[in-house]
């Protein structure tokens, strides 16, 4: 059975508030009158009111017994209903008569045939592509809502959805199990026996097999990973019929199990649960190879420069030496006039310096390292490299994805000399893929005239792959990260219907003319209005070059009056340790209620609340399950805390576990004096882990090897969303992403970021999805300023500008830009994946440049407020300095284990940053239920408490919460009720 609490079946709250009783169930005067009308005793009243009440409130009619008392006394006291009046129905035919009532009022229908109908067409087409119970139960229920269909009791639509999922999935596995032979069936069955091997694991386990650290030797490993995985059982076509979705949950159940659990299940279900294993791990594998070998080019790359520069340094004192030599010759031909004279004397002074063969060579090598072309000194180091990278050609199915062929012949071109040992390529070959330096590298001029060099092409055309395929102007087949994303693009027949609503929300010209157009006019008059008010703008100046220069704000330090709030409230934060947090926390937003094994089933664990709560606390603060098993008494073991981050536990849920917590956060008054939740800020935190894995990297800026925790949290203090991304990877990809994934109540529309932030095709995209960008620009002199026209100029700012917006570029690929955002938006592609393909300069690819055009007209006139508004700048300082501020938190929180993350595997990785937010998103909760609390009573006592000094306050507030020691758990214990109002 699904458990009801990861549903949205309605039910009452336990403890519900003042202010909900009021909001939910006050009965209106026109209540009371149809109350009156249809019961004319007290009693009937009282019950006809509190069905009514109740019916709004869940879609069904509850039993009396069932209401809350707190209802019960509510409506008792809005009706005038006497206390000694009783609800309870003496007749069922008044029971009845009342339900038919209501229903009528209220236009909805009974549960019966027809709501059976609905419920069970709903569930079938949602299980096409879902395959949790309570999923297909959330969509039933809003299917009935928007029909006006009384819900049926819970039980009812757990066996419906049960039974729809069993027929559906029942379907898929008879039809794959009808195309597996005899054979490939026995293949999978083989796959499951543990082999003789002094490690004991079955060729299940390989198929988990996860990526190590980019390094040659383990580039070759992943190779024969492949190759393993291509000779394994399964092909495509035996999961044809079978929905994305659907595989990848298949194989997130497979991963999650050990062989002697999968031999438990019937064949059917067993053979897609591994073909689909196998599936995604073939689409990871090619990822990962795609990973690796951009990370191995690169360091290939590094190498070369860092050998340049070597090079540069030996020969930095022959330079001294020449400088010296012609210092000398100027010399002796100024101090002697005669030709001949001179010339002997400057013969003698080159003998005497080394003679002029020696100078000649010194020259000629300073010369092939006087600029920055390392391109030459790379072949050394590719050598080694170079039998793996053509093995990993022929593996792949690589293909352009603009019109421009010139790589993919190359290529042809490279692997036709493969095995040839000569060091020229006669034949005719179409450079324009490369750039010029690249060209004078591979050209070399012979006595038989110009000439490719074989192993400079080598280097420069795996060089400009690497680069394509980070670009997106290559496409792996196969791959997902690296797949064509034109082909997850939706078609213009699809999006036309869709493009006059959306624009229309957003307040876009719904035609590529009126688009341009609207653009055009809006950077117009910020840039006149910027110029109009520079006089008066006390904050900007020109210097003595012509550039303006930006003044700053004089510091605001915090009033008397706040300090003294800060630490008297302070003084009251009674002392908490963490595990009690997250039970208090737990009671009040039932956040692990969307804990649970993998297949939407009930958890089959003893006290699986207070096990839940114990993995966050084990996971989230870093200790691992040996450590907290020893620091909680053995109150669990090791195994279980294993056991169900492994089973119970995936990123998906600790989304919806920290989404309870972000929505009942807003209900609180206090946030809101903080922030709005109208805008949030993005910014990265470097975490140490163990470097045998393929995200971590070394990072320059903090040093050490890590990945990046990049958080979302809104102007209110709350951690909205994160992800864990490489080092090296250009973060600004995840700026949009982060909002986009934010599904709680809280819904920024402004996004601040530091200096990432700046891109011209993340502008872009943020404008079409109706995000504000507004990142914190700290080297914007750096930054291109773009004029409306070639004809605008401006008296004071006109030197910011340099070229002109290209409208005709913006025009033309309007319709491109458009399905972009409408793919977006309808899930068929993520905005991540999308600027990983624009956030790479691409002359091929007209869709980036279109993106690039558009962002520098919105990234000019956000740049032109920029520098224009004082008011603007602090603003953004301060949000940022928000997410800075959680960074610190959430990592005081994360002390376990010296703070390293010590699993290789990315998914386990991922899920232990969500799990420190929930825990800091946990503790800001109770910080401020705790702080409402205290600034209740001290507004009680007379203590001064006015709204922009609780405003300098955060609930980052840690003097209170222990962190060491033994931890001892008590999930029955019962908190208080929390109050979210604060009258200030």
């Amino acid at each position: 059975m699904a458990s009801i609490e990861r549903t949205a079946y309605p039910r009452f709250k336990r403890s519900p508030s003042a202010r909900e009783l009021d909001a939910l169930y006050t009965p209106t005067e026109d209540e009371l009158q149809f109350a009156r009308l249809v019961a004319r005793k007290a009693q009937a009243r009282f019950g006809l009111l509190l069905l009514l009440k109740a019916f709004q409130r869940l879609g069904y009619f509850p039993a009396v017994d069932d209401i809350p008392a707190a209802i019960l006394l509510h409506v008792r006291a809005n009706a005038g209903i006497g206390a000694e009046i009783s609800p309870v129905y003496a007749e069922p035919r008044t029971l009845y008569r009342h339900h038919l009532a209501i229903r009528e009022r209220l236009g909805v229908s009974a549960w019966g045939d027809e709501g059976l109908r609905v419920a069970s067409e709903a569930m079938a087409t949602a299980a096409e592509v879902m395959d949790n119970p309570a999923d297909l139960i959330n969509v039933a229920i809003e299917e009935l809502v928007h029909q006006r269909i009384e819900l049926p009791a819970f039980s009812t639509l757990d066996r419906l959805s049960r039974r729809i999922r069993t027929l559906v999935n029942g379907r898929f596995f008879e039809a794959v199990l009808a195309r597996l032979t005899e054979a490939e069936r026995g293949q999978l069955d083989a796959l499951l026996e543990v082999s003789d091997s002094p490690q004991k694991k079955s060729l299940f386990f390989a198929l988990k097999q996860l990526p190590k650290r980019s390094s040659l030797e383990h580039l070759q490993d992943l190779l024969d990973h492949i190759v393993k995985l291509s000779d394994t059982v399964g092909a495509d076509h035996h999961l044809t019929g079978i929905p994305n979705t659907k595989i990848k949950h298949f194989a997130a159940e497979a991963k999650a199990l050990d062989a002697a659990e999968l031999k438990k299940f019937t064949p059917p279900k067993r053979c897609v649960l591994m073909l689909s294993l196998i599936h995604r791990a073939r689409v990871q594998a090619r990822d990962d190879l795609a990973d690796m070998f951009i990370k191995r080019m690169n360091h290939i790359h590094r190498r070369g420069k860092d050998e340049l520069e070597r090079l540069r340094i030996r020969y930095r004192h022959k330079t001294e030496h020449l400088v010296a030599t012609l210092a000398d010759v100027i010399q002796v031909l100024d101090a002697q006039p005669v030709d001949a004279e001179a010339g002997r004397s400057i013969r003698s002074l080159l003998f005497s310096r080394g003679g002029t063969q020696a100078l000649q060579e010194d020259c000629t090598a300073i010369n092939a390292f006087s600029g920055d072309n390392y391109f030459p000194l790379i072949w050394r180091f590719y050598r080694s490299h170079r039998p793996t990278l053509f093995r990993m050609v022929h593996l792949l199915t690589m293909t352009s994805t603009s019109e421009d062929q010139s790589l993919m012949q190359a290529l042809d071109t490279l692997l036709a000399h493969e095995n040839r040992k000569g060091a020229w390529i006669d034949e005719a070959v179409d450079l324009s893929f490369t750039n010029e330096r690249w060209k004078r590298t591979l050209l070399v001029k012979t006595d038989g005239g110009e000439r490719i060099s074989r192993p400079h092409f080598e280097v420069c055309v795996f060089s400009a792959l690497a680069a394509e395929i980070k670009s997106g102007d290559v496409s792996i087949q196969g791959s997902e990260a690296y797949a064509d994303y034109r082909e997850q693009l939706l078609s213009w027949d699809e999006c036309e219907p869709l493009v006059a609503d959306y624009c229309a929300q957003l307040g876009f010209a719904a035609d590529a003319t009126g688009f341009a157009a609207s653009l055009r006019e809006g950077l117009t008059e910020i840039a006149a209005a910027v110029e109009a008010g520079f006089p008066e703008n006390k904050s900007l100046g020109i210097d003595e070059t012509g550039l303006p220069v930006l003044k700053r704000g004089t510091p605001r330090e915090p009033k008397a009056s706040a300090r003294a709030l800060e630490t008297a409230l302070l003084e009251r934060m009674p002392e908490r340790n963490v595990i009690d947090v997250l039970c208090n926390v737990a009671h009040w937003t039932s956040w692990n209620r969307h804990f649970g094994p993998l297949s939407g089933s009930d958890p089959k664990i003893e006290n699986p609340g207070e096990r839940y709560i114990l993995t966050t606390f084990t996971y989230g603060c870093n200790l691992g399950p040996m450590q907290a098993s020893r620091h909680l008494r053995d109150a669990v073991t090791p195994h279980m805390l294993s056991f169900i981050n492994r089973r119970h536990v995936n990123a998906n849920k600790l989304n919806a576990a920290l989404r309870d917590i972000i929505n009942r956060y807003d209900g609180f008054q206090l946030p809101k004096i903080w922030g709005e939740g109208k805008s949030a800020a993005a910014d990265g935190t470097k975490f140490d882990m163990f470097d045998q894995n393929l995200l971590a990297e070394y990072h320059i800026r903090y040093g050490g090897y890590g990945g990046i925790a990049y958080h979302h949290v809104a102007d209110n203090y709350v951690a909205l969303f994160s992800h864990f991304i490489p080092c090296g990877v250009w973060e600004a990809v995840y700026i949009i992403e982060g909002l986009l994934q934010n599904k709680s109540d809280i819904q920024p529309d402004t996004v601040h970021a530091d200096t990432q932030g700046q891109s011209a095709p993340v502008f872009a995209l943020a404008y079409l999805l109706g995000i504000k960008l507004m990142p914190r620009i700290r080297n914007w002199h750096d930054l291109v300023f773009f004029r409306p026209s070639k004809e605008s100029t401006y008296e004071h700012i006109d030197t910011l500008f340099k070229d002109a917006i290209d409208w005709d570029l913006i025009e033309t690929h309007w319709k491109d830009l458009v399905r972009v955002v409408l793919s977006i938006k309808g899930g068929k592609i993520s905005s991540s994946t999308l600027l990983r393909k624009l956030g790479n300069y691409s002359r091929k690819n007209r869709l980036y440049q279109a993106f690039r055009e558009l962002g520098r007209v919105v990234r000019t006139a956000f740049l032109l407020q920029y520098i224009s508004d004082l008011e603007l700048r602090e603003q953004i300082t301060a949000t940022t300095n928000k997410v800075e501020a959680y960074n610190g938190f959430s990592k005081w929180l994360f002390f376990g284990g010296e703070g390293v993350i010590a699993d290789n595997d990315p998914e386990e990785q991922e899920k232990i940053i969500k799990y420190n937010d929930l825990v800091a998103n946990a503790i800001i909760f109770h910080n401020v239920v705790d702080q409402t609390r205290i600034l209740r009573d001290l507004k009680a006592e007379g203590f001064p408490v006015a709204r922009e000094d609780v405003a300098t306050l955060s609930p980052y507030v840690t003097s209170h919460i222990k962190r060491f020691g033994d931890y001892i758990i008590d999930a029955d214990a019962v908190p208080g009720p929390i109050d979210p109002s604060l009258p200030i």
